[in-house]
């Protein structure tokens, strides 16, 4: 397993890799004073632009390489990492899989992905402020620790938070939102962009419902409003029940990808 922070990325074996002067900006992206609110807008959008472009050139290496990007998002304790551990041993060893991790501190979540036998980069944030997204620009750092030649499904455990990561472009092909019933009813209307950004939601925990007052069908009529026709897989990260259709879902996608990448090669 790899781990990336500010100033290395380094193996546990201990093989450094070069340091870099900020992880979530390229260098030439640079930062302005905020002296104003307009001028607040500017700097925003010159992040944005500059992540925009890392993303693309992500997006051209993932095409290259015939791997497709999961990008999954959630807030904290949704249970993103036990979906993947369960994900992860449906998928292989059909496909080769990898991923990368990111927290704002410690590795737990990665030691528990690495039991897979996948290949794991740890992203950790805490050294530069503590960022709540993953950028376009650490995850190309990160590829650096992974043999790409021998990855099929690259997937992204985004640091949790269902705010910042929705507006930050990494390169995926895909975008899914876990969302568990233990977080309430309210959390598709009061943050929308996460759920209009996505491209599935994953409805988490349900077999936590009976001892619940929650009801499900007020969050899907929310998402359904947000996100017209985005598809909705209610599972338990626990029990395994609704894995099958999930998992048959994202072998479509994977499976769409590599359709087009033929046919794009043949003309």
């Amino acid at each position: 397993m790899l781990t990336l922070n500010k100033t290395l990325l380094y193996r546990h074996h201990q093989e450094g890799h070069p340091p870099h002067s900020h992880p979530h900006l390229p260098p030439s992206a640079g930062m302005e004073t905020h002296q104003s609110g307009g001028r607040e807008i500017k700097v925003v959008r010159r992040v944005l632009d500059a992540n925009d472009i890392m993303a693309a050139k992500n997006r051209e290496l993932f095409a290259s390489k015939g791997i497709f990007v999961l990008n999954m998002m959630s807030s904290p304790g949704s249970g993103k990492t036990t979906i993947l551990q369960k994900t992860l041993a449906q998928l292989m060893p059909e496909l080769r899989c990898a991923v990368i991790v990111g927290d704002i501190c410690t590795t737990q979540d990665a030691d528990r992905l690495a039991l897979s036998g996948a290949p794991v980069v740890q992203i950790n944030t805490d050294q530069f402020g503590g960022d709540c997204h993953l950028a376009a620009h650490v995850i190309e750092r990160a590829l650096g620790g992974l043999d790409l030649d021998v990855v099929d499904l690259l997937i992204v455990e985004n640091i949790g938070n269902l705010v910042c990561p929705a507006e930050f472009d990494i390169g995926e092909d895909k975008r899914v939102v876990v969302l568990s019933v233990t977080e309430g009813e309210d959390k598709p209307a009061k943050y929308p962009l996460m759920f209009r950004q996505c491209d599935a939601m994953l409805l988490n925990k349900i077999d936590l419902l009976p001892y619940l007052e929650y009801d499900p069908a007020i969050t899907l009529n929310s998402v359904a409003q947000i996100h017209p026709g985005m598809p909705v897989f209610r599972l338990s990260a626990k029990t395994g029940q609704g894995f099958e259709a999930w998992v048959q879902w994202l072998k479509d996608q994977i499976a769409a990808k590599r359709r087009d990448g033929e046919r794009g090669r043949s003309k």
